[in-house]
């Protein structure tokens, strides 16, 4: 069975193996210190080896896409929900018990000052 590392199965490397060799080829391309046919022969691996990891990244993509399209399918309501109406009508109702208050005049809060002018 596959794993979320290594969805290819046994036979494949992990997509962490695969990086981690894909940084040391850069790495040793970078030194410059390989023969020329020795730096071709590790830089075709290398484009192998980014290829792979692409498509593996690919393939996380779709399944990470999938479950959140499930997620949100599972959330949804359904036509026959008999609750759906409900919570409706109890939003509806409280959003016009809110309405009537917003129009009062508050009163002065405890910690409201009032200025008097001295006539001097």
């Amino acid at each position: 069975m596959a794993s979320a590392k290594n969805p290819g199965g046994a036979g494949e490397t992990s997509l962490d193996d695969r990086l981690a060799r894909l940084e040391a080829i850069v790495a040793e391309l970078e030194s410059g210190g390989a023969p020329l046919e020795q730096a071709i022969e590790r830089y075709q691996e290398g484009v192998e080896l980014l290829k792979r990891c692409r498509a593996t990244l690919g393939e996380y993509k779709k399944r990470v896409e999938e479950l959140s399209q499930s997620a949100e399918q599972s959330l949804r309501e359904y036509a026959g929900d008999p609750d759906a109406d409900d919570a409706d009508e109890a939003d509806e109702d409280r959003d016009g018990e809110d309405g009537d208050d917003e129009d009062a005049a508050d009163p002065p809060s405890a910690g409201a000052r009032t200025t008097r002018r001295s006539k001097a």
